[in-house]
């Protein structure tokens, strides 16, 4: 039975409502996303279509009412950048579809739905044009390429391969030339807008430059402008007409920032403005997509509550009955030994974060048996972090009392949860074509690979927070409430990161350096863990609420994270 917390008495409040009212949110905010998407009469599209060497590829194809064969429109490529999908270019697609343009927001190769490896095939970028182009209501001189970080490679590798095939271009927090694009002069690109904020994490690799506020003293973002001189932010270099023309824009925000700025998205529009024709007047600062966004915001908490829900619905079933107990805390009081293991809990996992990522990607290539780089790092980061917790463990006061090990009953309820979860995440797609999502952080439904690709995770995931929720359980505190504990739940799993991304990015703010610019992409990753864990804290202290034992949580935990990791990251082999 569950407790109250406080007296320990038994209570058995049913808490169906969760599952009723996430479900609602979920389908509240779809609508919302849809309506925001299909404003003024765009139709959003989830098209597949055939690209080299036959690899499917994925997009979501918007039209806006005034494209037909008969009246044809501008149209525009838009990718993403590395570890994303298709769903993360909805602000620009949106203000794109608005000021009548046909979009196409493209999964790169290894990326969302489109067939792998990551990188093949200038990561989808020629088949995503070729498609657009043989598009009937797509005026095929009036082409833009727009994409944002490796999506900016995506997209000069189509421009590089179909050097006539478009118009204009514009790099969101991306560049031309090394590592992975052809190099920039003052005629190639055509027609190119650098959008390359203030505070992006990427300047020393995208365009030399230690601090994105000096980017427009690199030489060669020079070069590229053909000056000899820093670069006038605003400016326009060279002549639209001959294709020459260039204009460096610096908006306020951070390379993932860039998703979500209103300055960022209208500057992609100006741009656009200045260097096609037949698209609608529409000044740069008149915005919609945020809404699609709290939209999709909502449903993430929908999310959680369908979760939670699932479970107190699961276990008032006969089969479930059994796990159902009084939970046991740990500890009679928050002493100097509760103090360091709640330290050690919490300071392990940013610790651990970097290293553990740099090395992986160092001495662990994608493989078949490993084919996704990130969720390799994801997976040894929390075995490590489990590994070290049980050392640690030994050495601990904490008692935990679990006398229902029903493993088998256990793992179906994290099955079944998990299930109804994730068949709400497909109803959400197939109704409203989109996946729940604020900003970086999505809960998408994985494709028959990705499916797949998660078999070969779960085990050890799951391992990793079985002795993660182990530990919480050993953290708890007798006569407490419910509400406090899962406080404290999440401060250990997510207070650590917390306070390594406020160190981070208070010196960026403050002084435009990135204090770990040796590994930028590992920086902006990490950003989402906080949320994440949050919500897996949450859900753990509501499981060991009902059941008294931390195995049901760490089982749920295992599905939950392998599934968001590996629909939501690249596949490089």
């Amino acid at each position: 039975m569950a407790t109250n917390g406080v007296t320990g008495q038994a209570t058995d409040k049913p808490r169906w409502w969760l599952l009723v009212a996430g479900l609602l949110l979920i389908l509240a905010g779809g609508f919302l996303a849809k309506q925001v998407r299909e404003a003024g009469g765009t139709a959003v599209t989830d098209v597949r279509f055939a690209g080299t060497d036959g690899k499917q590829m994925s997009a979501l194809l918007y039209v806006p009412a005034n494209a037909t064969p008969e009246t044809p429109a501008p149209g525009i490529l838009a990718v993403h950048g590395y570890i994303n999908s298709r769903e993360t270019q909805d602000g620009f697609a949106i203000e794109f579809a608005r000021r009548g343009y046909v979009v196409l927001a493209l999964d790169q190769t290894g990326h969302g739905y489109s067939d792998g490896p990551a990188f093949s095939n200038g990561f989808g970028g020629p088949d995503g044009l070729t498609y657009l182009r043989s598009l009937p209501m797509v005026d095929k001189d009036n082409i833009g390429l727009e994409g944002h970080s490796m999506g900016g490679w995506t997209v000069l590798a189509a421009a590089a391969a179909m050097p006539d095939a478009y118009k204009s271009v514009v790099l969101e927090g991306s560049s031309t030339g090394a590592p992975f694009a052809q190099e920039g002069s003052p005629s190639w690109p055509r027609n190119l807008g650098l959008v390359f904020s203030t505070y992006d994490e990427f300047s020393q690799l995208m365009w030399g430059t230690n601090r994105a506020a000096d980017v427009a003293q690199s030489k060669k973002l020079q070069a590229v402008f053909g000056t000899d001189t820093d670069v006038e932010p605003g400016r326009v270099y060279g002549d639209t007409a001959a294709g020459t023309a260039r204009k460096l824009y610096q908006p306020a925000t951070t390379h993932p920032g860039d998703h979500f700025s209103h300055a960022a998205i209208g500057d992609a529009a100006d741009w656009f403005a200045a260097t096609l024709d037949g698209g609608k007047p529409l000044a740069a600062d008149n915005q919609t997509w945020l809404w699609k966004e709290i939209g999709t915001g909502v449903g993430l908490v929908g999310f959680v509550m369908v979760v939670l829900g699932a479970i107190d619905l699961l276990l008032r079933r006969p089969f479930f009955a059994s796990l159902r107990g009084t939970p046991t805390p740990a500890r009679n009081a928050r002493d100097q030994a509760w103090k360091r293991d709640f330290a050690l809990a919490t300071i392990l996992p940013a610790v651990l974060f970097f290293p553990v990522f740099g090395a992986i990607y160092l001495l662990v290539p994608a493989t078949p048996f490993l084919p996704q780089m990130v969720t390799t790092q994801v997976t040894v980061w929390a075995l490590l972090g489990a590994g070290l917790s049980l050392l640690v463990g030994r050495f601990t006061k904490a008692s935990i009392e679990d006398t229902r090990p029903d493993w088998l009953r256990s793992l179906a309820l994290a099955v079944s949860t998990a299930t109804i979860a994730y068949v709400v995440v497909w109803l959400v797609g197939a109704l409203f074509l989109t996946d729940l999502r604020l900003w970086v952080v999505a809960i998408k439904f994985p494709s028959a690979a990705q499916w797949g690709i998660a078999a070969i995770y779960v085990v050890p995931i799951t391992l990793a927070f079985l002795v993660t929720m182990r530990g919480l359980a050993g953290l708890t505190v007798a006569g407490e409430s419910a509400t406090r504990r899962s406080v404290f739940a999440i401060l250990a799993l997510t207070g650590g990161i917390a306070g390594l991304l406020v160190m981070i990015y208070g010196v960026l703010l403050a002084t435009g350096t990135l204090i770990t610019a040796w590994d930028p992409l590992s920086t902006v990753i990490l950003i989402q863990f906080v949320p994440v864990l949050t919500a897996l804290a949450i859900i753990a202290s509501f499981v060991w609420q009902r059941t008294g034992s931390y195995r049901p949580a760490g089982l749920i935990a295992g599905l939950l994270v392998t599934l968001y990791v590996v629909a939501g990251t690249a596949t490089q082999a």
